[in-house]
């Protein structure tokens, strides 16, 4: 069964969220990497650019197939992480020490309408 940690919330294309403040980390949980494979591939657009909630603003390759990334807040991406565009593979190390981006959000509330880490075990089977 695939790894789900408290403290932190879910959406339903399966990106994690991490809020600290009105920064938001974004990665994508352990169920979506067991699913993607061997991750090969991190495609996000850099520092400044606008996410919005529920609207793709990137993708993950992997050697079985290509994901889309979905925005789980809105805001202004303010750091993408080098280490992991450089490593894609440290996705399927641990996905959740492996955030993708950091976004400043323009609505923190919208954490609340987030999967809670019960409400995602009930999903990420």
């Amino acid at each position: 069964m695939s790894k789900v940690l408290e403290g932190i919330r879910y959406s339903e294309s399966h990106e994690w969220v991490k809020a600290e403040g009105n920064i938001a980390y974004i990665g994508v949980s352990d169920f979506a990497q067991s699913e993607l494979g061997d991750i090969t591939y991190v495609d996000v657009p850099g520092e400044g650019e606008i996410v919005t909630k529920g609207v793709e603003f990137g993708a993950l390759e992997s050697v079985k197939t290509a994901a889309d990334l979905v925005s789980p807040v809105s805001g202004k991406i303010i750091e993408a992480n080098g280490s992991v565009i450089d490593a894609p593979e440290l996705i399927n190390q641990d996905a959740y020490s492996a955030w993708i981006v950091k976004v400043e959000m323009s609505d923190p509330s919208e954490i609340d309408t987030l999967l809670t880490p019960e409400e995602y075990g009930n999903i990420a089977k």
